[in-house]
Order: structure tokens, then sequence, then C-alpha cells
């Protein structure tokens, strides 16, 4: 490596007592001969000075021009540009450059950027979306084509969504703008990297290179385990158990994030937390997404100075954020995935050489075993990968729109230039002719409506542009790909706001009644114009708000970790011993379930068969087993059956008692018409309009309203339920249809894997066995459906009683 030319980086390291790693001067070295990649290294090992050290030792040594801007970084989260642009002022201030930082995204003022696009800084620190939104002015040709550097933090997390394929559009247009445009990507949890660097650089990915940091990240992990065990595990009740050992844990460091899989659960903890501490009132913090930014911003600058003590939260905070004072993390229930339990372990020890500290808190005594698997995975590097979107078509009709009102190129070009990507490389003709056909006319149903007229192209010069400026301001307020239920805002009469949540929730709230939001028990007093004016509740019980999308599915390879546990069945570790008992109760009544032998359990349940198989596919895949089995059940035998799921098995709850033999149950599991049957037995029509109704905010069909008129979810549901119908009816070949149906069933039922999953169970031996009784891994199964039932006993009450009278059974055969 040249010396000189990165010695200025040399000595800002030496003035730190820092050593630059072998991976941070591959980067440096690779920059500087124009080379573009992807920068893969543990947390914590310094990713972000090993891309920027390149473009900014090239500024010092060409001695290049001020007030434009070179260096791009986009950030999925804007929790993570405040942090992100305090690491490049340090870097920029250190190595005495005369060029400024900022800021840009949805929370930037109007004003401050107006002023960016007058004069942009050297460097902008900006997200996915407010860069589309850069591209759909005019003259920003001119203003981005001077970008020297691009990078994309954090890139495994945008890989596998649209904002991903939003992301590689906007690179192919500021590559078309500067071929010379050197873009970098940063992960430090992924395992398909040839994919995400051709996702990242599109057709220049043959000329990347990939930068590993193989610097040892020792990351330990211990499980709080109960000193008392149920031998019949049910959902939720260990973790209330444990929270005595999880305040006893935070007691024993000085900073600690404790991470829930969800922000119901967040709550919930930060709540139960506080009653076992009430002195903790002013040291313990919540944060997650649907609180205001501006306590977000309050809990953030806490863990910073270590004022706060512990702080509950979701995925709000795995991502990038460096709070050194940050000592251990607290896991509760499973990771899901091996690559967000290092994410998470990553936020303590965040410093070369600094020893990651995670805690598990299993919420179910299935999830002991899952935190043993975790460790087995974790030591095989066994990481999941990341898949990119292929071909949305909404994606693509935003774009569109998006650079014809940028009025910077004509329509022949853009084909081109979009093809660069990796998610459009096979774009056909047809799909090409459909999109421009959709953005010009509406495409066949709709042509006959002005407003579906977005993009004009000229007869002779083919340039694209939008001759509405209602269409324009409309567009720019909707650019983006993010989509939820709509939400309502949270505050006190006319004080400060706390947050938004699900309409779905606060809808079913009369006034008075009283929830849990932001770590406050509030009351509701009026729901106005999608406004939820509340005051603190004298009372400290209440409903607490589920978002959409709570229920992560456990990863494939964390499904196979589990299952290996269980087919080798090793009682090594404190986890395994712990869990013995109820294993033992599986074996001596049924047998151990693992995805190498299909187990079919036939038991009777009051008068009833519960059949349960154990498939170890996850939750996506068992959802779509569970329809397509519960289908086939009833085209051969006469009855009514409810069904349920978890991350390990499928249960179905039948009217009467039945006897199923080997060949049936193989009938159950062929593939052949596989998705003709799950067509028929899945209401795929009505989830194909729910899906219908995300592309249609993404295609621009349906506006999500502007600021102080927000739609609600069901104005948009029948909005674009109207629109799905009438291009099933007039428009059978609609793009947007066909992508709503492949959405569901490659991403909601991952159609790959439920296949695979149908001919890995008819390829292995397979025992059905006739339990007198509901087995430690059947339980679970069982209680899950008495969700859906009318009882004047609490669901609680009815799975512990059951439990109970499970548990004294076992005793008595033992």
């Amino acid at each position: 490596m040249n010396s000189d030319r990165f010695r200025a980086l040399e000595n800002w390291f030496a003035q730190r007592n820092w050593q630059p790693f072998p991976f941070q001067r591959a980067t440096w070295e690779a920059y500087a001969k124009g080379r573009s990649g992807l920068v893969h290294a543990p947390t914590g090992l310094g990713k972000t000075y090993a891309v920027l050290g390149g473009p900014l030792t090239e500024a010092c040594r060409q001695r290049l021009s001020t007030h434009s801007l070179k260096v791009l970084w986009l950030t999925p989260l804007k929790a993570l540009a405040g942090d992100t642009l305090d690491a490049i002022r340090r870097m920029i201030d250190g190595l005495q450059l005369p060029w400024n930082a900022e800021i840009r995204h949805g929370d930037t003022s109007a004003y401050r950027k107006r002023k960016q696009r007058d004069q942009f800084p050297e460097v902008l620190v900006t997200t996915p979306e407010s860069l589309s939104v850069l591209l759909s002015y005019t003259g920003m040709r001119a203003k981005l084509s001077t970008v020297h550097c691009v990078i994309v933090d954090e890139w495994h997390e945008l890989l596998e969504t649209k904002r991903g394929t939003q992301v590689e559009l906007a690179l192919a247009r500021l590559r078309y703008w500067n071929p010379q445009l050197r873009i970098w990507g940063l992960s430090a949890t992924l395992n398909n990297l040839d994919e995400a660097q051709s996702a990242l650089l599109g057709s220049a990915a043959s000329r990347g290179v990939i930068v590993r940091g193989r610097i040892d990240k020792r990351i330990e992990i211990e499980t709080l385990l109960p000193d008392t065990i149920e031998r019949f595990p049910w959902s939720g009740h260990l973790g209330d158990k444990l929270a005595h050992k999880v305040i006893e844990q935070i007691a024993q460091k000085n900073t600690t994030l404790v991470f829930t899989n969800t922000r119901n659960q967040a709550e919930l903890w930060y709540q139960r937390l506080l009653q076992l501490r009430p002195d903790w009132q002013e040291s313990l913090g919540l944060h997650h997404g649907s609180i205001d930014k501006a306590a977000r911003a309050a809990i953030e600058s806490g863990l910073d100075d270590g004022s706060l003590r512990a702080v509950v939260c979701t995925s709000s905070l795995d991502l990038g954020v460096d709070f050194t004072p940050v000592e251990q993390v607290i896991q509760v229930g499973s990771p899901k995935g091996i690559a967000r339990l290092i994410q998470r372990a990553g936020r303590s020890g965040h410093q070369p050489g600094a020893t990651s500290r995670i805690y598990g808190v299993p919420t179910n005594a299935l999830e002991i075993v899952e935190f043993a698997a975790t460790k087995d995975a974790l030591e095989r590097q066994e990481i999941e990968s990341r898949r990119p979107f292929q071909k949305p078509i909404d994606v693509l009709v935003q774009h569109l729109v998006t650079v014809a009102l940028g009025k910077e190129t004509r329509l022949n070009a853009l084909r081109e230039e979009i093809q660069l990507t990796y998610a459009y490389r096979d774009l056909t003709d047809v799909e090409w002719e459909w999109a421009v056909d959709f953005v010009t006319r509406g495409g066949q149903a709709l042509q006959a409506y002005p407003g579906f007229r977005k993009v004009a192209i000229g007869p002779a010069t083919q340039a694209m542009s939008v001759p509405s400026q209602q269409v324009g301001r409309f567009h720019r307020m909707s650019i983006g790909t993010i989509t939820s239920d709509s939400e309502v805002l949270v505050k006190f009469g006319q004080g400060r706001t706390l947050g938004s949540i699900e309409e779905s929730f606060v809808s079913k709230l009369q006034p008075g009644d009283t929830f849990q939001f932001a770590g406050k028990c509030l009351q509701l007093v009026r729901l106005r114009n999608m406004v939820a004016s509340v005051k603190l509740a004298r009372k400290r019980q209440g409903a607490t708000p589920a978002w959409a999308g709570g229920r992560s599915p456990l990863s494939s390879e964390l499904s196979h970790a589990v299952s290996r546990r269980l087919a080798q069945c090793p009682m090594d570790g404190p986890e395994m011993r712990k869990v013995a008992p109820i294993l033992d109760i599986q074996k001596r009544v049924s047998m151990l379930p693992h995805k190498d032998h299909v187990l079919v359990e036939l038991t009777t349940v009051q008068k009833q068969t519960l059949m349960t198989v154990y498939p170890f596919a996850g939750r996506a895949v068992h959802e779509g087993l569970a329809a397509l089995f519960a289908y086939r059940l009833t085209q051969r035998l006469p009855l009514t059956l409810r069904t349920s799921i978890n991350d390990y098995g499928i249960a179905m709850h039948m009217n009467k008692r039945i006897q199923l033999d080997q060949d049936a149950v193989q009938q159950l599991m062929r593939s052949e018409n596989f998705a003709d049957d799950l067509l028929a037995c899945m209401n795929t029509s009505e989830l194909a309009k729910r899906q219908f109704r995300e592309i249609s905010r993404v295609a621009g069909l349906v506006i999500q309203g502007y600021p102080g008129r927000t739609k609600s979810t069901r104005q948009l549901q029948v909005s674009s339920g109207l629109l799905f119908d009438v291009f099933a009816k007039y428009d059978p070949d609609n793009a947007l249809l066909a992508q709503a149906n492949r959405e569901i069933f490659e991403r909601q039922l991952e159609r790959t894997r439920l296949v695979a999953t149908l001919e890995r169970m008819r390829s292995v031996p397979m025992s059905i066995i006739a339990t007198k009784s509901l087995t430690p891994m059947a339980f679970p199964l069982w209680a899950e459906q008495l969700h859906n039932e009318v009882s004047s006993e609490s669901w609680t009450e009815r799975v512990q009683t059951m439990a109970a009278q499970l548990a004294a059974d076992a005793c008595k055969t033992q």
C-alpha cells in the first residue's frame, strides 16, 4: 500500500492511538484505484472510517473544489443520521478539510431543504426517499453529477425490501450522469455477499470488490433461565417470571439495552420493569419507531451521555448507532435469526477488540432450545441470506414519474439506464411498454380518466415531463416504498405529541378507555381527524397497542439449528439441561420431532381429534401448509376444522374423531397441483386485494393523503379495492395485479420454501403416533386456537388449567 498517499489518514489514526485494520487499508486502496465495492465486517470495527478514508484522502491530495456535493451517504433510518454525521465531521475536522456535512431527511425543515438545493454541502447524509425526492427536481443533473462517491449504510437491511430497489434505481440514475461514480456498501451481517454486491452495483458488479473484515469479534451469549419450569410450555408466561432476573442483570451494569421483537412487547416490558423498580422512573427509557421523534432523541441523548441505566427498545436501536456507554444487551424472546442477534449484540462493546455481551430471555420453554440453537449456529457462522426484490413494477412506475418530474431524460435512454440495475436487468419489452403506458395513459382500464395520465412524452424528442403541477406535488409527498396501517397521532389535548399508533387499534376504543403507550397509561378523550386526544389516566392498567407485522418468522437457518438440537438431543449446556424434563415427556409420550423425520401426532382432546405435524419451516410456510392440509382433509372427509401454527408445527383441530394412515397423510403432503389447491383453499383474492393496497400506494394509484388530511386505512382499502375489481374485470393482464399475486406467493407464503418443504417431508421417514394426551410440543399449538373461542374464562386461565392437568397426568405415568 502507498503509505504516502494515505499519510494524513495514518496520522489522524495515530493521534487517537489507533492502528488501521487491514480491511480499512484495503478499502482505501481499492477506492484510490477507482473501484466500487462492499465492505463486510463485524459491528464496531470502523466500517465508517474504512469507506470515508478513500474519498476524504482524495480530497486532501487533489484539493477538490468546495461548494459542491462530493460524498452522498445513504442511511436506512433517520435515527442513524445524527450519529453518522458526527463521525463524518470528526474525520473531516481531523483531516483539516474545508468541507461541510449536513443531514437531509423527512424531518429536515422545508427552509433547510431549499437552501441545500441551492447550495449543497460537500457531504450529505440522507435516506433513500429523500434522494428520490431530490431526483424529481429540475436541474439536479448538474448538481448531482459532482458526486464522487455514494456510500450505502446497512445495505443488508435495504437489500430484501422495495427500498433496496428504490436505491438501485437512484444509483443507476447517478451512475448514468457520472460513469466514474464510485459506490460502496456497508454490511455487518450477511451471507450472500456476491448477490448483495450485484444488487448494489448493478451492471458494474463485475468490476467491484468485496472487502471482508476478518477480525474476530467475540460475542458472549448467556441465557437467563427460570428456577423452575412448567412441563407444558405456553407462550409469554416464562418471560414475566424472568423479569426479576432481568432487573438483577440490569443492576449489575451502568447501561443496558433491552431489546424486544415488537413495539407491543416493548411497551409491556417497560411497564413491568417499572412495576418492579419504580425508583428507576427517571433512569429507564422506552424507544420504538412509533414514539415521537423528540422523545426518541432525548432517550438517545441519555444513552450517549450514560445518564440512563437501561432502555427498552425494538429494532429502532439495533442498526449502526454507536452508544459507547452500553455495556450489555438483553434480548427478550427468541431473536428469530442469527443475523439479528449478532446485530443487537454488537450494540454493546461497540469498539474494536471489545467483547459484545447479550443475555437471552426466553418467553416460553421452547425458546430456551432456540437460544441453545442460536449459540450452535453462531459458532458455525450460519448467517442468513437476504434476497433482493426482482422487478417490482410498482417501484418502477413510481420511478418513471420521479424521473419525468426532473425533465432530465428521454424515454429511450431511460430504459437503458434502468436495465443497469440488478432488479430490472431482465426487464422485458412487454413489462416496459406496460409501465410506460400506465404512467402516460393510466393503462387499459383507466385511460378515460385524465387524473391517471401523469407523464407526457414528446413525440419527436421522447422527452419526459409531468404537465400537472398538482400531480407533481402529490407524487413528491408519496415518494417511497414504506407502507403500513394508517397512523393516528396521539397527543395531550393542545399539548405535546407522544407519537402515533395504528388506526386499527385506536378505532376500537371508546372515549374514557385506557391504553398503554410511550411508557404512560393514557385515557382517550376523543378521536377526530386521525388525532387521538388523550390525558393521563389515574389507573395504571390498560390495553397495549398491537402493531401490524408483530410476529417475525423463525429464519431457515435458526429453524434448522433448532431441529438439529432436537434430532441429536445433546443435554450439554445449561439450556438443554433446563428443558430436559420437557423433552423427556415428549419422548415418552411420542418422540422428538425434527426436520429429517416427519412426526404426525393424533390426539383426542374433548372428543375431538387434534392432528399435529412438525415441518420446522417457520410461520410463513406453515401458514400456507396449514391451509393446504385443511383443504385436502376436507376434500377427503366430511368434517369441520380449525388450524393453528407456530414456528415448529401445524395443528388441525377437527370436530370429530378420525383415524389417518400413512398413505392418507402422504396425500396431504403431495407437491403435485399444490398451487391450484392453495388457490382453492385460501382466500387468495382477498389476500391479493390487501397486498394490492400496498402496491397501489407505491404505484401512485391511491394517495395516503397530505398534511392535515390523512386518509384512513378503510378509505384506502375501499379505493384500492375498487381499482382491484376494475382491473380484474376489465384489465386481467394488469401487471400490478400479477405483482400482488406474486408477492403473496413468494413473499408472504414463501412459495419456494413451501414446495421444498413438501418435497422434503415426502422424502424422509414418517411416524404417525396416537398419543393419549397432548404432548409438550403440541400443547402451545392447542393453546393458540383458544384465542378464537368464546368463553367466560380468560385465555390464561384455560391454558393454566390444561397445563396443570397434563403435568399431573405426566407425573402419574412416570
